[in-house]
């Protein structure tokens, strides 16, 4: 059980955000954005989930297997790992406009709704969030390598400082 818990740790500090920046954006970036956000998220919460839960899954499941977890709760813990996926998503989503307006210009903004109602913007749509959850499934295989080799990094420092034995 320690395990799952561990793994379910080192998920939440993969997927965790690398920093915030400060300043807020005008009334008209956060407009822009947010109809950016209108073409954007349209079926975005429902498929990043499916992505995400299909990356993560695998994982969790064989920990939860090697915890001797029987069948019954293993499919109560994926219907709730889903569940938690989708309320996640969707409310991270609502925060996204003021980022995206933070970072790129009005006229950037209108660019990208402008992208994103082309074909090809549709098609990047659509696919980008499969090929983020390809890429994720490559990740989470290495992810306890990356723990590992943290931990030990982090015993070194912290023994030649003296704090561990």
């Amino acid at each position: 059980m320690q395990s799952l818990r561990t793994l379910m740790i080192v998920l939440l500090l993969a997927c965790g955000s690398a920093g915030v920046r400060a300043e807020e954006p005008s009334p008209e970036a956060l407009t822009a954005a947010s109809e950016l956000f209108a073409i954007v998220s349209a079926d975005m919460t429902k498929q990043i989930s499916t992505q995400m839960t299909n990356a993560f899954w695998p994982a969790v499941e064989q920990r939860a297997r090697a915890d001797k977890i029987d069948d019954a709760t293993i499919a109560e813990l994926r219907k709730e790992f889903g569940r938690i996926q989708v309320a996640f998503l969707a409310d991270s989503i609502k925060e996204a406009p003021p980022i995206y307006a933070r970072h790129f210009t009005v006229a950037e903004l209108h660019e990208l709704a402008g992208f994103y109602r082309t074909p090809t913007g549709a098609k990047a749509l659509h696919e980008m969030p499969l090929v983020t959850g390809e890429f994720m499934t490559l990740l989470v295989p290495r992810l306890q390598d990356v723990q590992r080799q943290t931990t030990e990094a982090f015993n070194k420092v912290l023994q030649e400082h003296g704090y561990v034995k």
